[in-house]
């Protein structure tokens, strides 16, 4: 029995398996506009592009704007030397010149004419399965198997045996004996120790605080540290950029906050302020003081910026300043959306997100106002997320007639810590820099002859 009319609708619709002028006009954009990379790259894969040396241009593109290369003819040409020839690359090139402004629709079309070819291909395979002699419920759930491979959350297999997993873990660990895999020091010896060396790469590290207690000064103090030998991300949300540069040069130079506020009346010793300027130099330290960006657009930024110059480790000042991508949902909505986008950036990129947030006020009415996993203010989200959150509390800022000693007194309390243990790090505050070091001797206790020997810490000669 035939179908006429059913014959026509296919014939008339016959499916555009593969269009070449739109993948040559999807690398003509990423060769011209590099920066459209950031919107596609993430959806974008070699098998998308049915022509060989589109896909052969495509990798070495994608190669080279994941390096922060540049991506001309000619660098291309070189790379692709046997392979492609200039003149076609040239071709490419010019493709399309005019703007990135499409791009996307053209990666949709892209996508969606490669899950029509592996949907041709997959139903001669869902024929063959009718012919076996296998159970009936086995062929189908085979046929499911391979139809769930064309959805966009599973287009490849992650599972991974035993053994395999044994392997990998294997050579990890060979890894780490040499050196070649380590935690980033973040130059608080103490909470380096207490983390197994340090911050790990795909970790979001959440440090909480009441207002004041000094949640942007340890962001600061470790980002600084860290900028010596790894690139370091800083999104100050809540500080302009003036602001910023104000706690880096006091933290660089040694000089006093109030003093930057008004050199002239407190006659300001610039050759520290120079100093600081040269410290800089060193440092692989990017700040960016946009506000209320939203999980997605900090998502692209810090894509954007891994690419460009790489990224190692991502601060966030702070979690509380970030809406949601749809602000009409309720605020606890909202911060689970943050917080599960920072957790799922950091694997992506292979980073360590480190993100401040703010404790509800109950804290200042219990006896320890040490916060706690509780005292996280809007959402349970954050705490379940976070492979590591610590919280700092400096007494002397709620308890103003404590002893001289606590002046410079801070309580980094480490009160989880997903791949390891949870303690307290005591450190030494200096408020006229805004920054943490590590604290000499016995914190300021009763219970000092409990507390642990000192140990090296933040180079307070400010030999970073």
């Amino acid at each position: 029995m035939t179908y006429p009319a059913l014959d026509e609708q296919v014939q008339a619709s016959q499916p555009d398996f593969g269009n070449p002028d739109t993948e040559a006009g999807v690398l003509s954009i990423l060769m011209a506009f590099p920066d459209a990379f950031d919107t596609v790259g993430d959806r974008l894969e070699p098998a998308h592009f049915s022509d060989q040396s589109h896909r052969v241009l495509f990798v070495e593109l994608r190669k080279q704007l994941l390096a922060g290369k540049g991506c001309d003819v000619l660098s291309l040409a070189d790379a692709l030397e046997g392979r492609l020839a200039l003149a076609d690359i040239h071709a490419i090139a010019q493709f399309h010149d005019h703007s990135p402004r499409g791009i996307v629709a053209m990666v949709d079309g892209l996508i969606n004419r490669y899950k029509s070819r592996k949907l041709l291909e997959l139903s001669g395979k869902v024929a063959e399965l009718a012919y076996l002699q296998t159970p009936v419920q086995d062929r189908i759930d085979q046929a499911m198997a391979e139809l769930t491979k064309l959805g966009d959350t599973a287009a490849s297999d992650d599972w991974v045996d035993a053994y395999t997993a044994s392997v990998a873990h294997t050579a990890l660990l060979e890894r780490r004996h040499r050196g070649e895999v380590q935690g980033i020091a973040t130059g608080l010896a103490d909470l380096d120790e207490l983390l197994d060396g340090g911050l790990q790469r795909g970790g979001l590290v959440v440090i909480g605080a009441r207002p004041g207690m000094g949640k942007s000064a340890i962001g600061l103090t470790v980002g600084l540290h860290v900028a010596q030998h790894h690139s370091v991300g800083f999104f100050s949300m809540e500080m302009p950029h003036a602001d910023v540069r104000d706690r880096v040069a006091a933290i660089l130079g040694h000089v006093s906050i109030a003093d930057l506020k008004r050199p002239a009346a407190r006659d300001l010793d610039y050759g520290r302020v120079v100093e600081a300027a040269e410290r800089s130099k060193g440092l692989k330290f990017h700040v960016s003081d946009k506000a209320g960006l939203n999980i997605l657009q900090v998502r692209s930024k810090a894509r954007a910026l891994k690419r460009r110059v790489g990224l190692d480790v991502l601060v966030v000042d702070y979690i509380g300043l970030m809406p949601g991508v749809d602000p009409r949902m309720p605020r606890v909505y909202q911060v689970e959306e943050i917080t599960k986008g920072l957790k799922a950036l950091a694997k992506e990129l292979d980073i360590v997100v480190v993100a401040l947030a703010q404790v509800g006020r109950g804290v200042a009415e219990r006896a320890d106002q040490t916060p706690q996993l509780a005292d996280l203010r809007d959402s349970g989200s954050i705490e379940q997320d976070a492979d590591v959150v610590g919280f700092i509390n400096r007494p002397i800022v709620t308890k103003p007639d404590l002893p001289s000693e606590f002046k410079h007194y801070g309580l980094l309390r480490v009160a989880k810590n997903r791949q390891g243990r949870q303690g307290d790090v005591h450190l030494h505050y200096q408020g006229e820099f805004t920054r943490f070091a590590a604290w000499s001797g016995p914190p300021p206790s009763k219970a000092a002859s409990q507390a642990a020997p000192a140990r090296r810490g933040f180079n307070l000669n400010g030999d970073y």
